[in-house]
């Protein structure tokens, strides 16, 4: 995978190509999609849960953060769209942050108020998965560039590898 470097904001987006061998696309979205079950799973989940609110669906998202870090949480919506494009299946998944009055910032926990993230699958002509995944969020107070470069080098690759493990397992706990 890759890591852009916007200069103007001094912020990071990443840009991820990767597969995931023995994950259907179809399986790969149902995991991706099931709060419920990324909290087993995702071992940076706080807390994760979609609540409607006038009329539309948010999901609140906190993540652990090392120590002394404080923790950051997310409020977004998101959508999932299957499409046919020249014949080929793909999967696409929207998510985006949003201002909700009834989620307030919680005290010692830091708001990420831009968040966006692009996800598309499809299949890898076997058995597997393709995956690009576009992300962005402006995580707020000072990151350390360890932090930083732990993602990038450990965080990303380490997520892909639980959640192909978290397919082989999905099908046994639904």
């Amino acid at each position: 995978f890759s890591i852009l470097f916007p200069q103007q904001s001094g912020l990071y987006e990443y840009k991820i190509f990767g597969g995931l061998a023995d994950c259907p696309p179809k399986l790969c979205v149902d995991v991706y999609m099931d709060l419920a079950f990324r909290k087993q799973w995702d071992q940076y989940v706080k807390e994760l849960y979609e609540k409607t609110y006038d009329g539309e669906n948010v999901i609140y998202w906190e993540v652990k953060y090392p120590f002394p870090l404080s923790n950051r949480d997310y409020v977004y919506i998101r959508e999932c769209r299957e499409m046919d494009v020249d014949g080929r299946k793909i999967w696409v998944v929207l998510a985006q942050s949003v201002s909700v009055p009834q989620c307030p910032e919680k005290p010692g926990v830091i708001r990420v108020k831009s968040y966006k993230q692009s996800l598309a699958i499809e299949s890898d002509g076997k058995t597997g998965s393709k995956v690009y995944m576009y992300y962005f969020d402006n995580p707020g107070g000072m990151i350390p560039s360890w932090l930083v470069n732990w993602a990038a080098k450990s965080g990303v690759p380490t997520f892909l590898k639980d959640m192909q493990k978290a397919c082989r397992n999905y099908s046994k706990s639904t």
